[in-house]
Parts: C-alpha cells; structure tokens; sequence
C-alpha cells in the first residue's frame, strides 16, 4: 500500500470502525434475543402447520417450495406454528392485489434465508423476532410488513388502518432484500429494528418503527406508520433504503443512520409523493452517520426532516435534498454540527433549524463554530428563545444564500432576542440577511459586513441586504408599530383582531407622519380587524384602513389581512363624507408587494345613501395608489359611491400582476358607477385583472349629459393599461354594461381583453379612444391561451392556464 493510501486508510478507518462497531453491536444484540434455533436455519426449513383462521385460501407444499393461493384478491390470516424459510427454499403468495396476514403462534423466532414472494401484500407477525438473512430475498407485489407487534384479525379483515402493540423484546433485522415493486415496506418492533441489507419500495414508502403501540394508517401522499407509545426501542440503518418516502421513527428511543459508500437512504418521490425522509425520535436521539438524499419525481429537490431531543452528526453526516428541516428543544451549532450544516448547504440544501424549548431546555439557538458556505442555499435559525453567535464565531456565504436569525419562533412574546457577538459576513453574497427578535427583546448587530453591490432581486420588496425586525405578536405589537414608523417590523404569527369590534383599529400613519418602514407579513394573516379613521385638521383628508397612509420609502409585503372599514363606525360626516380608505390602506405612496384583503369597505349603505353626497376614494386593498401595487390582490366587497374599484380607488401609480375579485357597488347622491380592478387610472397597469361584479345602483346624479356607468376593469382610464382583462357581470341599468372602461384617454392596448358572456358587455369602452370590439372575448375564447396575444404561458412566463380555469391566471398565483 502506497502512502497516501495509508493515510487516506487511517483518516477514513476510525470512522468506519465506529460505524460499524455500533452496527454490529446493535445486530449483535438483536441477535441474541431472537434466539435463533438450528431448526430456524435448516437448509430444509419451511413454514409449518399453517392454517386459515380468517380468510379462505390453499396452503400446497412441493419438495422445497410452498405456494399459498388466496382467490380474489381477498384479505386471509393464516396462524403458523412455524414461518421460516431456508435458504434453499420459497414461499409464494399468489393473492392477486389482496393481503395475507401470518401469524406465528409457536415459540420460534422467524429466520428468512430463502425466497418469499407474494403478487399482493404480506404481513408476517413474530412475537418471537424476525430476521432476513443475508441469503434472503423477499419481493412483493404489495405491501410487505414484518412486525413483533400483534393485531386483531377482525381489524386486518376489515382494512383500513391498523393499531399494533405488544411487549416483545425481540427484534426485526434485515440482513437481506427486501422490495416492493407496487406497495410499501414497513419493519416494526418494540424492542429493535435494524437494516443492514436492502430495502426497495419505488412506489411507496420504506418505514422503520420501534415502539410499544403504533398506528399503521393508508396514505397515498405521507408517512404512514406513528408511534403512538415509545418503548425506549432502536432503530438503526446501516444497510441502504431506496424508496419514494422513507421514515425511521424511535419515539422515545435512538434513530442511527450511519455511515457508507454513496447515499444509504435515498428518498426519490413518485408524481404523488414528494421524495421524503423522516428521522423521527421525540424524546430520544436521532445520530446521523452518512449522506440521507431525497428527491421528488420530477428531480427537483425534496425535503428531510430530523425531529429529536438530541442531535450528533458523524464526520460523514450531509443531507442532499431541497429542504433539511431540524427540530430539537435546545440546539449548539459545534463543530460536528456545523460541519453536517455546511456539508448540506454546499449540495444546495436549505436547512432550517427550529427549537421548541421542550424537556426544561432554554429552547435557545447557540452558534458556537464558523459557519460558511458556499451557493444559493438558505440558512435559517428559529429558536424558541434566543439565538446568540458566540465571540470568534463566524456565519457567512458566499453566493446567493441567505440567512435568518428568528428569536421566540413561537411568537409569544418571551423576550426572544438575537445577539451577534461574533461576525456575520454577506460580502461576498447576493443573498440577504434578516434578524427577527421580539419588540421587548435584546438585538446585538454585532460586525455586519454587507456587499456593496448587492442589489434587491425581482418581487422581493427588500430595502437593504441586512435587516433586523421587530416582531408584531399581538394585537398591541401591532398597535405600537405608530410608536416608530420609520422601523422595521415583521408579523411574528396570525393576528386575531376580533377585539377591534369594540375599539375599531387607528391606521398606523397619516397625511402628516406617514409610514416609511418596513412591513413584512411573512404570510401571515390579521384578521377580523376592524378599522377606524384618522382625522386631522379641516384641510386634512381623512383616512382609513389599518395603516392610513404609507409614504414613499414604505414597503408592506407578504400579508394578508381581513378587515371591515366602514363609516358607520366612526364620526366622519356622513353627510359628505370626504376620505381614502381601504383594508389595507387609506393612500398609499410605497410599496405593496404579495398582500392580499378580503371583508368589506363601505362607505354608506344605509337606505338613505342614494341621497347623500359622497368624495370618497374607495378600494378593496387601497383607497389611492400613487406608489406600486405588484403580486397583490382583493377579495373585499367594495360600496361606496364616488371614486371607487375592486383593488384601489384611484391609481396613479403602478399596479402589477395583481387582481380583484370582490364585488363594486356604486351607491350615493352622486354615484356613477365602480371599476373590477379601479376606479380613475391615470398611472400604470400592467398584467393585472379583475372578476368581480360591479354594480351601478340607481341614477347617475351628476350633472346633465354627464358620463355615467362603471366597467368591468376602470371606470376613466387617462394613463396606460396593457395585458389585462376582466371577466366580472357589469350591471348598470340606464347605462348598458362596459367591459373594460367607461371613458378612454389615455391608452388601453390591443392586449386588454374581457368576457362577453360573463360580463354581458358587447362594448370594451364608451367614450373617447375606443378598443377593438374582437377584445370581447368568449368565455370559451377566455379558457384558450392562444386567445391572448402576446401573453406568456411558458413554464417560467406571468400567466398560467390551469385545468378547467375559464380566464388566465398569474403564475405567482400557483406557488401560494
């Protein structure tokens, strides 16, 4: 042997060695509670005394084979004196699609040496123990279960799903093959599973479980066998597992997946099981030894999730999946840690780290060894508590990863902070970096080092490449955001707002002191929140919604919110009522990216409206827009009666690839009529549309030969508009339905469309600069791609034609 052989040999051996010392250990100790028999491991062993106790079916024995018929596909249990194979011999069920359960009732552990194959699914029941040896072959058609755990008959008769429980202490190794070429693989023991062979479902899932009770349950998409009561058991793969999803679950035990050549478990998905792996041991510990890799069907990235009260990795320990989700009570990133973590985030594996404070821990996240990568994976650390980067310690990246560092993940407000006393360096990286900690919390930025060329990549409303947020986790949180509106803030969790209905919400922000931070929802929701108005001086326009006015450095994003903004709960003049208001915002002058409202805005809808005069500037989402709308959306039920729309009043801003879907009416002394997506357009929109109704309620009330009547998409267009439609039943008795705009001078391009049959509109626009009558689509020409020109429906373009859809979606609209 050559020197670097011997070196390469000696750096590897120590690892190897451990690895499989606590391999053969555990067989080893597997083993010796089987108490195997000579009579097991006779070259001439077959199962004996086998008869049907539910079920019908033929047991026929011929030299050394045995072939089980079971007619129908059917379900069967047959109890055994005996269930061993040797390994000369084979056992075939021929069940069709059906089950065969066998029990074994003598004192003899079950010792596969030989051939067991089956059309359908197998289920072998040892108390005794059940070992596959190195010789043994088992295939199924079906699923294969090998369990020490017991089970009724009549639940196994009936289907469905099956609890199994009992108090053996033998165990179930597979030092052999075992495969499922259409169904699952499940190994299930109090005591001991081990696998040191090989194990194929392509189709299904592979699952190892060791526990006193567990509920084994069908599902075509997820896992399907729970510990329901721990055993303090083990659960141990050194061997390989490939299948669609795997799980290797103790409970209260250990979980070791240890170390070898190449991937030893290896999850790769079916069309409709994401590639899934499980490590699963609550209260016990899950030691990861090798590469786990999990993909889905279509080779993108799958997911793996560790859940235990104690992590270790092994030198060789690395997951290569899209996502490695960790979650333990309390976790120290150290050097074996940090090693499994950078391992993983180099294959491009995002890893998200989460403590849960159980078992008396701090529930804290300690960050105790460098940390740097390499790439576009994503690091998230979310502690229960605090999350601290210790003094020499240094996280960084190098490409486009980013890096989150969320204290009190729960969000309930237990002083959670982030402390960097070390470095966290995003030179060298286009990604961005975020610090959540609680608004009573402790920050420490701590050495920041952000590259100067990093600019916001598309759609994400970032401001800057480092950030830290103050976490809203209640409805006072919220309340206090006007304390600092120059901060950032990050909603910490769902918002019941229900408490506003007796105190209605202030917006947060004025025509005064306007809103200039940042707001980031993080795809939360507030809601049921009821809103009241701010009223300045007699010059001032008031305004309503839960933030009033967002200035121009303002971005809100990643929210949703539901709310009522009503007049009728607050002490604007109702006789000339004069404001902005909408459910996210009375005026808007930022940004607004990814939100989307749903409830009501109403200005009047008193039965005396139709006789009261009415300034107002209503929207579902904002009342006006001068800043940019994108990816945004409304659901809210707009009535008002001057300026109003689905998703703003007035634009004179940007909206972009956003919709609205909430019904507009038109309704007050001087009501001519709402707009599906908004009333007056004089700025930009773009790849945006509207289904809503919009209804005209009454007269027009504006002077004589004034232009009355709402339209599918705006009421006045006098800026641009392209690559949009509107499909949204128009009704305005007097005035005849519009599709697209009452009145045209600005410019509407021959890529704005809308549906005929459902708006019931012949006409795209009434008066000035008209749009071709062909734009009046069908809602059968609406349901075609080729319809729309110049829109894109590739794999990566805006728009999207989903099965059985009567108009275009946004593709954005498919990831949420």
């Amino acid at each position: 042997m050559s020197r670097p052989e011997q070196l390469r040999s000696a750096r590897c051996a120590p690892h190897r060695q451990q690895s499989n010392r606590r391999l053969w250990l555990a067989i080893g100790i597997s083993l010796a509670g089987l108490s195997l028999t000579p009579v097991a491991f006779a070259a001439g062993s077959l199962p004996q005394g086998g008869r049907y106790v539910a079920g019908t079916g033929t047991i026929a024995g011929a030299g050394n084979s045995l072939v089980i018929t079971q007619p129908g596909s059917t379900r069967g249990v047959i109890d055994w004196n005996t269930f061993s194979v040797g390994g000369n011999n084979s056992v075939r069920f021929d069940n069709g699609t059906g089950a065969t359960l066998n029990r074994v009732t003598g004192g003899s552990p079950s010792a596969i040496l030989g051939r067991l194959g089956a059309t359908g699914s197998v289920y072998v029941i040892n108390p005794q123990g059940i070992v596959v040896g190195p010789s043994g072959v088992i295939s199924t058609g079906g699923r294969f279960v090998a369990s020490t755990l017991d089970v009724c008959n009549c639940a196994f008769m009936k289907g469905g799903a099956l609890t199994l429980s009992g108090d053996s202490n033998a165990s179930v190794i597979n030092l052999g093959k075992i495969s499922s070429s259409g169904g699952d693989v499940f190994l299930i023991a109090r005591q001991a599973v081990v696998n040191a062979g090989t194990i194929k479902a392509p189709a299904g899932t592979v699952e190892l479980a060791a526990g006193g009770q567990v509920l084994l349950q069908d599902s075509t998409s997820s896992r399907q066998v729970f510990v329901q009561t721990g055993s303090d058991g083990l659960v141990v793969n050194g061997g390989r597992i490939a299948a669609a999803q795997i799980s290797l679950q103790a409970a209260d035990g250990n979980v070791y997946a240890l170390a070898g050549g190449g991937a030893r478990i290896r999850a790769t998905g079916t069309a409709n099981r994401d590639g899934h792996v499980w490590l699963v041991a609550d209260s016990g510990r899950v030691e990861q030894s090798g590469v786990i890799t999990a993909r889905n069907a279509d080779g993108s990235g799958g997911t793996v999730d560790t859940d235990a009260a104690q992590l270790a990795f092994g030198a060789k320990a690395a997951v290569h999946a899209g996502e490695w989700n960790l979650s333990t009570p309390a976790f120290t990133i150290d050097h074996s840690a940090a090693r499994a973590l950078r391992r993983s985030l180099n294959s491009g594996t995002s890893v998200d780290v989460a403590t849960t404070g159980a078992m008396g821990t701090t529930g804290d996240i300690d960050v105790a060894s460098n940390l740097r990568w390499r790439g576009p994976a994503s690091l998230t650390l979310a502690a229960y508590r605090d999350v601290s980067v210790e003094s020499g310690a240094t996280i960084a990246n190098n490409g486009a990863g980013n890096l989150g560092l969320r204290a009190d993940a729960t969000g309930i407000n237990n002083g959670g902070g982030v402390v960097n006393n070390g470095t966290l360096d995003w030179s060298k990286s286009t990604g961005a970096l975020s610090a959540f900690y609680d608004m009573n919390g402790t920050y420490v930025a701590g050495t920041l080092l952000s590259n100067p060329a990093w600019t916001p990549p598309a759609f994400s409303g970032l401001v800057t490449q480092i950030t830290a947020y103050r976490l809203v986790n209640s409805l006072t949180d919220l309340s206090n955001v006007a304390n600092d509106l120059t901060g950032n803030y990050a909603l910490g969790k769902n918002i019941d707002a229900s408490a506003t209905s007796n105190t209605p919400f202030v917006p947060i922000g004025n025509v005064d002191t306007r809103f200039t931070g940042q707001f980031d929802g993080q795809g939360n929701t507030i809601s049921s929140l009821t809103l009241g108005e701010w009223v300045g001086t007699r010059a001032e326009r008031p305004q309503m919604g839960m933030f009033g006015v967002i200035g121009t450095q303002g971005v809100i994003r990643n929210l949703d919110v539901s709310g009522t903004a009503n007049l009728s709960n607050v002490s604007v003049d109702l006789e000339y009522p004069t404001l902005d208001m909408g459910v996210l915002a009375g005026a808007n002058f930022g940004t607004v990216l990814r939100v989307s409202t749903s409830g009501t805005v109403v200005v009047n809808s008193r039965p005396e409206a139709a006789v009261m005069s009415d300034g107002s500037i209503a929207g579902g989402l904002v009342g006006a827009n001068a800043g940019s709308i994108q990816r945004s959306s409304s659901s809210a039920a707009v009535t008002a009666g001057h300026v109003l729309g689905g998703l703003a009043g007035a634009n004179s801003g940007l909206i972009n690839q956003s919709f609205a879907t909430g019904p507009v009416v038109s309704l007050s002394y001087i009501n001519e009529g709402g707009g599906g997506l908004v009333g007056d357009n004089s700025g930009t929109i773009n790849q945006s549309y509207a289904t809503g109704s919009t209804t005209l309620r009454g007269y027009c009330r504006g002077a004589f030969g004034t232009p009355c009547g709402g339209a599918g998409l705006v009421v006045t267009n006098e800026g641009t508009i392209s690559q949009s439609f509107a499909t949204g039943l128009v009704t305005q008795p007097l005035y005849g339905p519009i599709g697209i705009a009452r009145a045209n001078t600005g410019t509407i391009g021959n890529d704005v469309y809308w549906d005929t049959d459902t708006t019931t509109a012949t006409v795209g626009v009434v008066y000035g600069t008209p749009i071709p009558a062909a734009n009046g689509l069908t809602t059968a020409q609406m349901s075609t791609p080729a319809s729309f020109v110049g829109y894109d429906f590739s794999p990566t373009g805006v728009r999207a034609m989903p099965a059985g859809a009567t108009h275009p979606v946004l593709r954005w609209q498919l990831a949420q």
